[in-house]
Formats: C-alpha cells, structure tokens, sequence
C-alpha cells in the first residue's frame, strides 16, 4: 500500500509485515520532505513510525481511544488517519497543528502539548467508561490506550496518575515509548539504552556492562514468556492451588510472590511499576511491527485485570542520518531546511543568545550561580554554561515544579540559581513559584524564554501570562528587556536585586534589537527614550520589552510634529515612579505589552496614574491599554499575529493617531 492510498487505521490492518515495512519507509520520507517545508518536530516522529502502525492496526480508533503524551509525536497518527493532504501546511495559519487537535479529527481527543498529563486524562477517561459500563449505559470508549514518552515520564503529574491507576485498578493500557532523549537525553533511570537483546547472543563476561547485558536478556525472556497466553492462565491456576492448600496455603503463596518480587527487584523497572500496580511488560523492540502488535495484543487481553504498561523502546530520528547523528537532540525540532544535507547545526541567536553569553560573564565573577532548567538545555541557551561549569548545571528533565523547588533548596543554602524555562512552561510551577520561593523572599532568577507571542506551535506556547501572574507575587521584580544589551544588563542588576528576593527576566524568541552597550538603563528604573514637542495633545507611550521596538518605529513613521513621548518600562513590578509621574503630565497615555492585557502591568500602570493624580492633583490622562486579549490565540507567524492585534508598528500608529483626534 502506498500512503497516498492510506485514508483511515483500517486500511492497515490488511497489510503484511514486508508491506508494512515499506510503509514506514514511505512515512519516514514524507514527514522529512514536509518538515523540510514548514518547520516542525521530526525527530520524535521518525522513531515512532512502527509504534504508530502496530497502534492502529490493533486498536479501533476512535471507538478505542489513543491518547498521545506528548502530542509531539503525533504525525504518524495524522498521517494514518487521513491527514496527508494537509501537512503542506503544517504549523501555518489556519493550518494543520503540529499536535493532537480535537477540531481537526475526531481521532484526536487531547490537545496535549504541555507534557506528562496523558495519565491523568486515561484515568479520568476510564472512570466515566466504567461508571457507564456498571450504570448499564453505553461508554464513549472500549479501551484506552495513552502512549507516554519522549521524556514525558521524568515530570511529576504522571507518577501521580500512575500511582492512583495503580491503587484504583482501571483497565488502562500504558505504552511507554523509550527513546531515551525529551528534548535532551532522558533524566530518568527508568529509560533503557538500547532494545533488549536477541535470543542466541554471546556475552563477554569481561564486558563492563556484562550485568546489565544480563539482566536486558532476563527481561527479555521474561517477556516472552509473560506475553504467552498459556503462561498466564498456568500463572492464575498455580496461585488458586497454592491459596486452596490446607494449612500453608497462604505461605506457599506467600513464597511465590517473594521469588517473583526479587525477580522485579532486581529488573527494574519491572519491579518499579508493579510495586505500585500497574503490570509491567518490556521492553520490546519499538521498530517491530509484529513484536509491539503481539504485545499489544496481550495487554489488550489483560487489561481488564487492571493497568498495564508496555515498555517500547525505540530510536528518535530512526531512519534518517542527519537526526540519528543528531548529538544534542536527535533533530527535535527542526526550521525548514534542505532534506538532502538535513538542517544546520543549531545556533543560539537573539535573546537567547545575548541571555547565554551574559550568564557565562555573571558565572565566572560569582561561583555562587547555579544553572537550572527542565530537559530543555540548547534551547535555553544552557549547553554552553553545562560545558563549562558542568558540577553547577542541572537539567532535571520534564519537572518544572521540582525545578522550582530545588532552586529554593539551592537558595536556601547559599547558592545563586538561575532557573532557565520557556514562559509557557513556568505556569506548570506557579505555587512554587509563590510559596516555595517567594513567601521565603529567596535569591532566584527566572530567565522565561519565549516570551509574549511565540507562533508556530499555537496557544500552548505563547508566553502570554507571565507577567499578568508574576506582578502580582508579592516581593516578585519583573524585568522585561528591550535589546539584547538590556537582557544582558538585567541579568546583571538581578544578581545583585536577588539579595532581597526573587526577580523575573522575561525575554521573547527571534532576532533581538540591538542598542550600542551603553544605550541601557539600570536597576528597576524606567528610560525615555523619546521626547517629541509637537502640536496636538501630549501622547506617552509606555512600551515594554519586544514592544518598544515597535513603538519607536511607529513613532518615526508619525514624523517630527508629533507630541509624543516614548518609555521602555524595563521593570513591569514595580513600576518606575518617576515614569509615573511623567505620565501624569500627559494627556493620553498608551500602554503596550505583549501579554494578557486583562490585569496586565498596562491596568496597573492605570491604577498608579489615578493614585498619583488623586493624591498630587491635577486631571487624569486618558489611558489606553493595549496588549493580549484573553482567548487562545492560534499558530501563525508572531509579526502577523502582533499586527492582528495591534501590537505592530502600524497598529500603534494608528492607536496614536485614534487617541489623540479624539
């Protein structure tokens, strides 16, 4: 079967194994050629190919339900599932999503983009199938089936599924995709290295990983063994002869359990799932079809008897060489590129860039900071603190809250960590964020990367709330850097303002404006860095990070009659009071920020001018805030999003122009 014939999962389940095969190798070509084309995540998607067709092929989508953690490595199921048409527009406007979306398919049931929650839905989604089965009512799905991985096990929420899976016993199955990477390699001692090893081969007893070749081959063999059907019903038998023993009974069963659980003891994480109940079978060769669908098949059998987990391991970037050889992540995410040579190496730019350089600068001068972040190290700008100060970098994989936390427990003791996450990410952490550090007014850094609005990857990555949320934490400072020179004087300043609590850099994705190093401000102090005399009423427009680059071009396109004054904020809390006071003066002020305008730091610039007024006389300004509205905002390049709402230097022109007619 060709893929251009391949409409829906049934059109699989005809297929032989060397047609299948063929298959994969079709898919693989064409999620290279499209992501050449739009940009997207590939690495994750090539080495779930086999993994993707044995799903389909044993499970009835969407009378089953395939739940996909993270959503990342969902192309093939697109793909399978009719979608191949659209993937010329993957990740652009009104476009194909680059995750699970409920409104392109009703194979698709969580939008999950944020990682690790896949658990949860599975439970929750099996107590209303059970609650309907027992109420004599007809539940929406036969079987659920989430697939976890690509480091989404290393975040916390899903051993807190697992471990209410395991206690509720829920016929929920588990697949486990081992790839050993998230974005960088796994932080995990759950992940394997490699698939299990074939039956016949030779070990070298002076091997120095001559026990773990050992105990993967005993894995092995115990899997094949677990898979045979007859072995389970002997399984039940032998326990209900032991338990139905006069007198001992209870102690030879008692026996057995010991053995089997010194057997799971010694192969983890066999023994890791099921001590908390959730039957483990693995790990199986992700990249084959008939392996993974026999096991499937036997868990699909078994489910009824509670949770059951299926430990695939598999290779990210399978199939294409410049992703296997692909050392810092295996060709995650890619730009467009040529599919012949692959993508270039990846090259810290902009924000991030300027952010890696002046951490390097603080770093040498202070041996107190730290380097924290959540398995996302390149693309925070980290490798290259990791490569020279490696005992002060920690990446702890998929676990903002812990990353959080354990910065607190670092700050505590003396230390000066700087915690490096995507803005979107940091929400993840919010309690700890207030309780953990703030209530101890601890000396952290948060540098929130992809700031404000972020584009292709849609409403679960712009970084649109952050300083909604973290102005308003108490003894919190929120520094939002205009250039890249101001990024690097703010993490300077922080190091010092960390002494009395923690501050916040916000910073966004894409090129930076560049400034000469002394066109900066300092400390929490506001800059005008424009003062116009013109005719007509007097416009202040108080623009914050990314934003100020577009109020400056907005205002030169209004030419030199214009009455208008121009403010980076640079310190959204607190707010310069001597910007406030100069506001006062204006007629109209404009307030711009690239984050959730409701509450935003543009209603609380509003607050402070009607406080300053009432209390210094004199008549209020006209305020206009502009800024994000609160509703998902969708993929599209963030230049066109930011003129959709506005937020360009046309839009705010224009807003200039509104303002002072009236």
């Amino acid at each position: 079967m060709k893929l251009a014939d391949l409409t829906a999962p049934s059109d699989l389940r005809g297929l032989s194994y060397e047609q299948l095969d063929d298959l994969a190798g079709e898919i693989r070509d064409f999620i290279v050629q499209a992501v050449s084309e739009t940009g997207g995540h590939l690495g994750s998607n090539l080495g779930a190919v086999e993994l993707t067709l044995a799903l389909h092929r044993v499970f009835d989508s969407p009378t089953d339900a395939i739940l996909w953690d993270t959503g990342h490595q969902a192309y093939v199921h697109k793909l399978v599932t009719g979608r191949a048409a659209e993937f010329t527009r993957l990740r652009q406007a009104q476009g194909l999503s680059g995750y699970p979306s409920r409104t392109e398919s009703p194979h698709d049931f969580i939008e999950n983009s944020h990682a690790s929650t896949v658990l949860s839905y599975a439970y929750g989604m099996a107590v209303a199938r059970d609650y309907a089965l027992h109420h004599g009512g007809t539940p929406d799905h036969r079987h659920i089936v989430a697939v976890i991985g690509d480091g989404s096990m290393t975040g916390g929420l899903a051993y807190e599924a697992l471990n209410n899976l395991g206690h509720s016993g829920r016929g929920v199955i588990i697949v486990l995709n081992d790839n050993g990477r998230s974005y960088a390699p796994t932080i995990s001692q759950l992940t394997v290295s490699s698939t299990a090893p074939s039956v016949g081969e030779d070990f070298d007893d002076t091997d120095t990983n001559f026990a773990d070749k050992i105990a993967d081959k005993l894995a092995s063999t115990l899997t094949n063994i677990r898979l045979n059907p007859t072995y389970v019903r002997r399984q039940r038998r032998i326990e209900q002869f032991l338990r139905d023993l006069p007198a001992v009974g209870r102690q030879a069963e008692r026996s057995v359990e010991a053995v089997k659980a010194a057997v799971r003891e010694f192969l983890q994480p066999p023994g890791f799932f099921e001590a908390l109940g959730v039957r483990y079978i693995g790990p199986i060769d992700g990249h084959d079809v008939e392996a993974v669908e026999r096991a499937l098949r036997s868990a699909e059998q078994r489910s009824v008897e509670g949770p059951i987990l299926l430990h695939v391991v598999t290779q990210k970037g399978r199939g294409y060489s410049p992703a296997e050889d692909d050392d810092e992540k295996h060709l995650h995410d890619a730009p467009v590129f040529d599919p012949q040579s692959g993508p270039p190496k990846a090259v810290l730019t902009g924000y991030t860039q300027a952010f890696a350089d002046a951490l390097l600068k603080e770093a040498d001068a202070d041996s107190r900071i730290v380097a924290i972040t959540a398995a996302m190290p390149g693309p925070t700008g980290l490798l290259p603190f990791e490569s020279r100060f490696p005992d002060r970098f920690f990446d702890v994989g998929i676990a903002e809250q812990h990353a959080v936390t354990a910065a607190a427990g670092m700050a505590m003791s003396g230390l000066r960590p700087v915690v490096a996450v995507y803005s979107t990410f940091l929400s993840r952490a919010w309690d700890q964020v207030v309780y953990d550090v703030a209530l101890h007014k601890l000396p952290v850094v948060f540098c929130l990367d992809r700031a404000g609005i972020t584009g292709d990857d849609g409403p679960s990555h712009h970084g649109v709330y952050d300083m909604t949320l973290l102005s308003k934490v108490p003894g919190m400072r929120v520094l939002a850097p205009s250039s890249a020179q101001e990024l690097q004087q703010m993490l300077h300043d922080a190091m010092t303002l960390a002494d009395d609590g923690p501050v916040a850099i916000r910073y966004p994705k894409g090129t930076a404006r560049q400034v000469d190093d002394t066109d900066v401000g300092s400390g929490l102090s506001a800059r005008r860095l424009v003062s116009r005399a013109g005719s007509g009423p007097k416009v202040c427009v108080l623009a914050i990070g990314k934003l100020v680059g577009n109020a400056l071009k907005a205002v030169d396109s209004l030419g030199d009659d214009a009455n208008v004054d121009v403010w980076d904020v640079r310190s959204c809390q607190p707010i310069d009071p001597e910007m406030i006071r100069a506001a006062a003066g204006a007629a109209i002020v404009i307030t711009l920020e690239d984050g959730i305008v409701e509450g935003g730091v543009g209603a609380a610039i509003a607050q402070q001018l009607d406080a300053h007024v009432a209390a210094s006389g004199g008549s209020m300004p006209r305020v206009r805030t502009l800024g994000v509205p609160t509703r998902f905002i969708a993929q599209a390049k963030p230049d066109a999003i930011l003129a959709e709402l506005g937020l360009d230097a046309a839009g705010i022109a224009a807003a200039i122009h509104a303002a002072a007619a009236r």
